[in-house]
């Protein structure tokens, strides 16, 4: 009898430490979704616009949201400036995007792309410390500029490199032939 209460014993212990494993990191607890499987709800936007600074617009170009568009006033919005393109391997021609502020140094001075939203629009504007009716097309006409709103909760994972473009856009799974490109006047 006392052997079996020996073995009993011993089966009912590895069952109980079996039980009790090393656990894993945490992770994030996701959305139940309509399949069932557990993720997470991203709908952050990538849009890219194209306009012109002039002394007729103060050298700002100021971008309303559409109404299919949906910012929210804790989310995220960055500005990236087209600043140049350069060819692959295969002689393809590859964006150079950089996040604003971006500080140029020109002949003329100091000259700053920059930029203010709010969950309604965005407003990119040029600074300097010389007289910007200066200023040669190149630095002023048809700027194209990248546009993110990334929810907040996305933004503050600090694997996330926000200042590179495309890790934004391939983290919230957009490519970029799924970018509106928007003209301006």
């Amino acid at each position: 009898m006392s052997s079996i209460k020996t073995i009993f014993g011993i089966i009912l212990a590895l069952l109980v430490i079996s039980c009790e494993g090393p656990q894993g990191p945490p992770g994030f607890d996701g959305r139940d979704g309509i399949d069932g499987q557990d993720g997470v709800n991203i709908l952050g936007q990538v849009l890219e616009i194209q306009g012109t600074f002039s002394a007729e617009n103060n050298y700002s170009i100021l971008y309303e949201f559409p109404q299919n568009v949906e910012v929210f006033e804790a989310d995220v919005v960055l500005v990236y400036l087209l600043f140049d393109q350069t060819e692959d391997s295969n002689g393809e021609l590859v964006d150079i995007w950089r996040l604003l502020p971006q500080t140029r140094i020109l002949d003329q001075g100091l000259l700053q792309y920059n930029y203010d939203h709010t969950f309604l629009d965005v407003n990119i504007f040029l600074e300097a410390d010389f007289d910007l009716t200066t200023l040669l097309p190149g630095d002023t006409d048809n700027q194209v500029f990248r546009i993110a709103v990334v929810p907040a909760e996305f933004a503050s994972d600090p694997s996330l490199d926000l200042s590179n473009l495309e890790s934004v856009m391939g983290r919230m799974e957009i490519s970029s032939n799924e970018i509106q490109q928007i003209e301006l006047d």
